[in-house]
């Protein structure tokens, strides 16, 4: 099996604008409202994750000083490319393992992890006092449909729910005022292209790829494309979570 980073590093085009969907949020919870509002001009923030950097240049604040980081070299090969195509001047991407952090204690008002593996003993020491963790998390149950078809994928086989690790790891880090807060999204696309499209971009399936995939693969896709078809789309059924957390 494939392991995560050689998986990353696989996807050349991590352009996700291809892909035509539309979210619609059952939950009351957005992660760049909650970064707006503890956000100013002199911030510092990190971003954990950060794949091509499209997020981090199209919805993050204005801040004094934006860094985003991702393990996998292409993914910030296409970050860079995307910044001098912005023209920003507050913000750099550099390659960096989560689970090895290479950052100065002390240093950043704001970390944000986005789908991504994290150590929050590590983000601890990072944040200044009163510093705030921010996270966005798949949880066990995302897409469980469509994994339990497949009898595979994100999590699959995980005998707790994403969120509860995260969030007793955050709470042994040190860190208080810490909520957990579950998101559910229904997630539509126009096409089943667009859905395979995503399918090859994530991990949402354990190694699926266009070249390896059987007619058995392809028939389950089809089966649950006609049990999901509405008006809208195709219907993904997505299942987030969010931790906010401050250092004290």
């Amino acid at each position: 099996m494939i392991n995560e980073l050689e998986f990353y590093n696989n996807v050349k085009n991590w352009d996700f604008s291809m892909i035509k969907s539309e979210e619609e949020s059952l939950t009351n919870w957005d992660m760049y409202k909650v970064l707006n509002d503890c956000t100013n001009e002199d911030s510092v923030i990190l971003d954990l994750g950060t794949g091509g950097g499209e997020k981090v240049l199209n919805y993050f604040p204005n801040a004094r000083k934006i860094i985003g980081t991702d393990f996998s070299e292409e993914m910030i090969k296409t970050a860079k490319e995307n910044l001098k195509k912005s023209g920003k001047q507050n913000i750099e991407f550099r390659v960096m393992d989560n689970l090895h952090m290479d950052m100065p204690d002390n240093y950043f008002d704001i970390v944000v992890a986005r789908h991504t593996p994290t150590v929050p003993k590590l983000i601890y020491k990072t944040l200044k006092n009163n510093g705030k963790l921010i996270i966005e998390g798949v949880d066990k149950l995302d897409c469980w449909q469509l994994e339990r078809l497949f009898n595979k994928g994100q999590a699959y086989d995980a005998k707790k729910p994403i969120s509860q690790i995260d969030y007793e790891n955050v709470l042994d880090a040190g860190f208080k005022n810490v909520e957990l807060i579950p998101i559910y999204i229904r997630e539509y696309f126009k096409t089943k292209e667009d859905l395979i499209a995503l399918l090859l971009k994530t991990p949402i399936l354990d190694d699926f790829s266009l070249k390896e995939m059987t007619k058995e693969d392809l028939d389950k896709i089809n089966q649950y494309i006609k049990e999901n078809t509405y008006d809208k789309g195709i219907l993904l059924r997505r299942m987030y979570y969010g931790i906010v957390a401050q250092k004290v």
